[in-house]
């Protein structure tokens, strides 16, 4: 049976969110990401709208070159906590359809619906209703790709953004592929790229042309995989809600830090936003990292391993500490700090009872502490430990 896969790709989704929420950035520039600090913040833009896209600034970009580039655009901070909402709400939708669905990131994921037509009819008409349904439900638009693979899928998704949608039937693989360029070609990198110019390939069909194992003799195992993808050819199966490897969160300081205090309060801080994150997936980790890049750019890791995977801000803190007080900080300015959790399992997985079961109190605080900030947002509940300075012991 020909399969059939839909890539799905949310447009800007970060930006998207944020003037949907708050309808009077409609149709601006909106940059998420640093506060860009009059040009000379720090940090990288998280995501932007097509409207900022328009005067250049892209994903990743530096926050002060964003700004040079369109000072008039509204800056916005990073709210992950809102971002995951949405996403876990269009999954939702995703699963109406099939339980192949593989998320890739926040904001994209792969469905096989091959088993799905008998109900909902061929593929592009099931990929209408989930964009049609996006829209409905969430007032944000999704760039789609169907095709009978992953690699088509995911290029075809990319070619009509925003608000796309490409259908490339079996037969159409061949010549869909044959004009794109090469670097669409996963594993072809600038050096790759300039390797095949060097032989006369620019083009996914001439690629497709050339005997594999020439392309093989000049760039090894390589050569094999791309032939195979300029063929159309992807067998990888859509893995169902595959459990992320790791979890994670850091921060670029707005000014170089030596306070240890302060770098231990942002260490908390997005130990809690992982922490969330990994309750909300159903899982717990084993392994802890605690990230540090100082003022000169160098970047060192630190990680230690638990005998049972831990879930909660407390525990995966505490192990977190321990290993920021192994490294030397003393007249050592922080650049960034970040904090992920690895090796995770789902928390209902069978396994050995654990030696040291978690306080049950701890679970129901954690769930009633979940529920406020699902509810009230991020800011509907805050450690005191996290508050400035001022505003401990105030009455509200």
């Amino acid at each position: 049976m020909t399969r059939a896969i839909i890539h799905v790709d949310m447009d800007a989704f970060y930006a998207a969110v944020e003037q949907r929420d708050y309808p009077a950035y409609k149709s601006r520039p909106v940059i998420v990401g640093a506060d860009p600090k009059a040009g000379k913040g720090r940090g990288v833009v998280a995501a932007c709208s097509y409207e900022a896209r328009a005067f250049g600034v892209r994903s990743a970009m530096p926050i002060s070159r964003a700004y040079r580039l369109c000072s008039h655009a509204i800056f916005l901070p990073v709210r992950m906590d809102r971002y995951d909402e949405v996403s876990e709400e269009i999954l939702r939708i995703f699963r109406r359809y099939t339980d192949l669905v593989e998320p890739l990131s926040i904001d994209e994921a792969f469905l096989d619906v091959s088993g799905s037509t008998g109900l909902f009819g061929e593929p592009a008409r099931i990929a209408h209703r989930i964009k049609a349904e996006i829209w409905q439900e969430e007032r944000l638009t999704a760039s789609v790709g169907v095709a009978p693979n992953k690699f088509v899928a995911k290029i075809a998704s990319d070619l009509k953004k925003p608000d796309g949608l490409v259908v490339v039937r079996p037969e159409e693989v061949a010549a869909f592929l044959a004009d794109l360029s090469v670097a669409c070609l996963w594993g072809v990198g600038t050096k790759t790229a300039a390797i095949l110019q060097a032989l006369g390939i620019t083009t996914i069909g001439e690629l497709a042309r050339w005997p594999e194992d020439a392309l093989s003799r000049r760039l090894g195992a390589l050569g094999g995989h791309i032939h195979r993808l300029s063929r159309g050819i992807d067998d990888r199966p859509v893995i169902g809600e595959a459990m992320a490897k790791s979890m994670g969160a850091e921060t670029t300081f707005s000014v170089d830090c030596e306070d240890a205090r302060h770098i231990r309060q942002t260490l908390l801080r997005l130990t809690e936003r992982v922490s969330v994150r990994l309750r909300r997936e159903g899982c717990a980790g084993a392994t802890i990292t605690l990230k540090l890049r100082f003022a000169d750019f160098t970047t060192l890791t630190r990680s230690c391993t638990v005998r049972e995977p831990i879930a909660f801000t407390e525990h995966i803190y505490a192990r977190a500490l321990v290993l920021l007080q192994k490294v030397p900080l003393r007249r050592r300015k922080v650049r960034l700090v970040g904090i992920a959790v690895s090796k995770l399992t789902a928390k209902t997985s069978p396994g050995q009872i654990p030696l040291f079961p978690s306080d049950p109190r701890t679970e129901k605080a954690a769930a009633a502490v979940d529920e406020i900030r699902r509810r009230f947002g991020e800011a509907g509940l805050v450690r005191a430990s996290l508050l400035p300075p001022r505003s401990r012991g105030t009455k509200r």
